[in-house]
């Protein structure tokens, strides 16, 4: 992958200057003798619970895999772990498992690589740190949010690259929950793009990112493009990223039955193609967890200490088709999430005994989204727009609700993002089409770095009421560049001895634009 950096101050640092030496850069030739392995895109670590956590790396050619782990910013106590190798098959990315750790911990990792054919070349050592889960009550702080690098607003170092990133990182957050569209595969991102209110938006450019994603390693490149912003690279070493999915990964849409035959950008036009290269792209890619017992899949529950736990639904993979989704009956056809996803949720949700159960999904449940925008017209997501009782993609949503409200679960609160707008929704069956179910709330937060739309309507069906939204305005029309300042993500505490939770939604200058505290509901 070439990357065109025609601005002298992004290469400022350093550290740049050797990522300049990797294989996604075009620099003039070098011999193997007389360059060393590099660790071509930063460190990564996800998937943190109280006693582990995954780690990720990717070298510029094959190579081993070194890492040290310690408790102690100076590694004085390092344990060194056994090496693994990084091949062509994963584009030389690897990650690992680290286990055993203490809970409630500062964990530093250090790693190199080292060239499978010459053991004297070893790369610069890069370091990277998480904490584990407490396995005792103590003060939590999260954050989360949606949307890197879309609609062609990619890395624009005259903007200070992508901003959002080192604005949660001031704020010292123990996890970061990526909620989704977490790469644009499907929009180009090209050297200048107009901005509509005037001016010009100038990205750094990448071999491969001008034309959408259609074979594997344009789908790998769309990973490599963002991690080459600094901002997210130095937020990727001190913060774990809990990641999922959800449309662009792929193509905008996308479901089994996408039909791509008019789409003259795509020679590739199996749907069932393109979403194996990107999920495989997905897990290479990202420190995410393998499941032995569905390789490739994202829904999964991470515990983090005893006033938490984490529900990462995937509303993507196994839906039915979009659509007018107005079945009275639920079928396959309206499926959202599935037979075999829905009961592991509700298990899941049955079993929990933490404070706060938080389902992290990829898209809204009352906020209209259009699969056909224009005409407005069928459901890309749960709503149909019908204001009606519930039908379609809302029928599983009834069910799960109406099972929280039977099985009395206490304190689920949903998070997610994907309609590049932040707003907080409350919803009550008092004033639901569909009345089955306790109050819950639901707060939307993003863009991370894209355009800025909406704000959209809302389907009254499960009630919800609008207590806070923030968007572009009329005269402010749509797709606003992320130099407009509308980029949003959301701050979550909770505190260890009220157990109460805080939400506060935010810009990417951190002003707070909405507050609101939870009180939990005892269990019993």
């Amino acid at each position: 992958m070439r990357l065109t950096v025609n601005r002298r101050k992004f290469m400022k640092s350093s550290a740049l200057g050797a990522l300049a030496l990797s294989s996604g850069l075009a620099m003039p030739s070098l011999s193997r003798a007389a360059a060393r392995p590099v660790v071509s895109h930063g460190v990564q670590s996800g998937d943190v619970d109280a006693t582990s956590g995954m780690i990720w790396a990717r070298s510029d050619r094959p190579s081993r895999l070194q890492v040290e782990v310690a408790t102690t910013e100076s590694f004085a106590d390092a344990t060194r772990l056994a090496p693994i190798n990084a091949l062509p098959e994963s584009d030389f990315a690897v990650k690992r498992l680290l286990a055993d750790l203490p809970p409630d911990q500062t964990i530093f990792y250090r790693l190199n690589f080292v060239d499978l054919a010459d053991v004297n070349g070893v790369s610069e050592p890069v370091v990277g740190q998480f904490r584990t889960a407490p396995a005792s009550r103590r003060a939590l702080r999260f954050v989360w949010s949606g949307d890197t690098a879309g609609q062609g607003w990619g890395i624009n170092p005259d903007d200070g690259g992508m901003k959002t990133y080192a604005t949660m990182a001031k704020h010292n957050p123990d996890f970061f929950i990526h909620s989704g569209d977490t790469v644009y595969c499907d929009g180009p991102i090209k050297a200048e793009a107009e901005i509509a209110s005037g001016g010009v938006w100038k990205n750094i450019v990448a071999e491969g990112v001008e034309k959408v994603a259609e074979t594997l390693d344009e789908y790998r490149g769309r990973w490599k493009y963002n991690l080459h912003d600094e901002n997210l690279k130095a937020f990727n070493a001190k913060v774990p990223t809990f990641f999922q999915w959800d449309d662009h990964e792929v193509t905008n849409n996308w479901s089994a039955s996408k039909d791509l035959s008019k789409d003259d950008r795509y020679k590739e036009k199996s749907i069932g193609v393109l979403s194996a290269r990107a999920g495989r792209a997905f897990h290479e890619m990202t420190p995410i967890r393998y499941i032995p017992e569905e390789p490739g899949r994202v829904y999964r529950k991470i515990s983090y200490g005893p006033m938490l736990d984490i529900f990462f639904v995937d509303l993507r993979s196994y839906r039915g088709p979009n659509g007018p989704s107005l079945e009275t009956e639920l079928t396959p056809a309206s499926h959202i999430l599935g037979e075999t996803q829905m009961r592991w949720l509700k298990r899941g949700l049955s079993a929990s005994q933490a404070t706060w159960k938080v389902i992290a999904c990829d898209m809204p449940i009352g906020v209209i989204v259009w699969d056909n925008g224009k005409e407005k017209k069928g459901a890309e997501a749960i709503s149909n727009g019908d204001q009606g009782p519930a039908k379609g993609r809302e029928l599983e949503i009834a069910e799960l609700l109406k099972f929280v409200k039977v099985a009395g679960i206490p304190n689920v609160v949903w998070l997610t993002a994907d309609v590049h707008y932040t707003a907080a929704h409350y919803y009550n069956p008092d004033k639901a089409q569909f009345q089955d179910f306790a109050p819950f709330w639901e707060f939307v937060s993003g863009p991370l770095h894209a355009g800025t739309f909406g704000p959209n309507d809302l389907d009254m069906t499960f009630g919800p009421e609008l207590k806070f939204v923030k968007g572009p305005t009329a005269e402010q029309g749509q797709n606003l560049p992320p130099s407009a300042g509308l980029q949003f993500f959301g701050i979550v505490d909770i505190d260890d001895k009220t157990e109460q939770m805080t939400v506060r939604l935010m810009d990417r200058d951190d002003k707070e634009l909405y507050k609101v505290t939870l009180d939990p509901e005892r269990m019993g």
